[in-house]
């Protein structure tokens, strides 16, 4: 089973590619590091995501 941590982290990653594309296509420097900051943000949840799914697994066995 997935962990919910990292299906949102999974969701904020796409978001702040998105934001971060539009920041640059538009000049945007401010919605460019947001876009950024969000895209970190989500990878970081994703991993504490996976390190549960891990620790889950690890206490089944």
């Amino acid at each position: 089973m997935v962990d919910k941590d990292r299906v949102a982290g999974a969701g904020k990653q796409v978001k702040g590619s998105l934001k971060q594309a539009a920041g640059k296509a538009t000049g945007n420097k401010r919605l460019e590091a947001e876009g950024k900051a969000e895209k970190i943000a989500g990878k970081v949840q994703s991993k504490a995501g996976e390190a549960k799914d891990k620790i889950r697994g690890a206490l089944k066995r």
